[in-house]
């Protein structure tokens, strides 16, 4: 005698979609932000220095390594 499992059916997974009005905002917070943390983790440094002095730099030493970033 073959044990088989009970056929039931799954519910219908119900995609929502976003609206734009509302995507729009949240893409954009995120693309700046994320531009803003490249720059401070990759470029921040040198002749582009935003801010004076090191301490950027030594904040987010590891994390440019970390992403393989020249440094040294």
């Amino acid at each position: 005698m073959a044990l088989s499992a009970p056929s039931v059916a799954a519910p219908a997974a119900k995609l929502s979609t976003i609206p734009l009005r509302e995507a729009l905002p949240r893409a954009a917070f995120a693309a700046v932000t994320g531009l803003a943390l490249l720059y401070f983790v990759g470029i921040e440094q040198g002749a582009l220095s935003v801010f004076s002095g090191s301490w950027v730099h030594e904040f987010v030493h590891d994390a440019r390594h970390l992403a393989g970033l020249p440094c040294h």
